[in-house]
């Protein structure tokens, strides 16, 4: 993680993605991410609302599995919270559309 203050999602993504460039990691999020919305589709369809305290243990569990044991680096969550947690979002569609080789080659991550 850099010492320089970022200001905008657009300065932080880059960032991002170089702290994801291991594709396990990547992959970890996006499972992480999908178990996210199947358990909130869950939650809020059958009203078992109880649920909902699964999100963030299954969303911050796989991702930070990915960091400590795959990456070995600290989560931007703890810095950046905000910009994280969008990063992580955008970071899985850039995943379904197609995007995600060109943007990780657009930060500078090597494929």
């Amino acid at each position: 993680m850099t010492d320089t203050k970022i200001n905008s999602f657009n300065e932080f993504y880059p960032m991002y993605l170089r702290e994801h460039s291991n594709p396990v990691c990547r992959a970890l999020h996006y499972i992480g991410s999908f178990l996210v919305l199947v358990v909130l589709y869950i939650a809020l369809t059958t009203s078992e609302y109880k649920l909902l305290w699964l999100l963030p243990v299954i969303g911050y569990g796989f991702a930070w599995v990915g960091h400590f044991f795959i990456e070995k680096n600290r989560p931007a969550t703890f810095t950046y919270p905000f910009y994280s947690f969008i990063g992580d979002w955008v970071m899985l569609k850039d995943f379904l559309t197609g995007q995600i080789s060109n943007k990780l080659k657009d930060a500078g991550v090597s494929l």
